[in-house]
């Protein structure tokens, strides 16, 4: 009796210091400052592709409706990296924003604050460098012909 005592204070053990770890805060996670080019994207339709390739006019006022009822905006690099803006200046968030939502599908120049963590990409814009406004102006350049041609 006292072996399998023993046994299960054992696995007790193992099993809090398991809990112990598993509830320690993850580290702080330092930024690095970049600047980044790229398109203005809604997450859902990049992610879901529901709407097919969701950048430029093709997917222009879905991106404003996304972004008008909270769908988190994000920034897709020139390199293809998707990345989730938290906040469009040091005094505003992206939800709801009407700066953020005025550049919708826009291909803009920004200096931020690149953060990473679990594999995910974030961004907290410092400045907007330019903006090029919608550069991928034709349906026909994805394949998206709406009602037909």
């Amino acid at each position: 009796m006292a072996m399998m005592a023993k046994r299960w204070i054992g696995r007790l053990l193992a099993l809090a210091g398991i809990l112990l770890v598993a509830a320690t805060p993850a580290s702080p996670v330092a930024p690095k400052p970049i600047m980044i080019k790229g398109e203005i994207i809604d997450s859902w339709c990049q992610v879901s592709g529901i709407m097919g390739p969701a950048v430029g006019s093709a997917h222009h006022l879905c991106a404003i409706w996304c972004a008008t009822g909270g769908i988190p905006v994000g920034l897709m690099g020139d390199d293809g990296t998707a990345y989730i803006l938290l906040k469009a200046d040091k005094t505003g968030t992206t939800v709801r924003n009407p700066a953020v939502i005025a550049i919708q599908s826009d291909h803009v120049t920004l200096e931020a604050e690149l953060y990473k963590r679990d594999g995910v990409n974030y961004l907290v814009v410092s400045k907007m460098l330019g903006d090029d406004g919608v550069t991928v102006l034709s349906h026909k350049e994805l394949g998206i012909l709406p009602f037909g041609e």
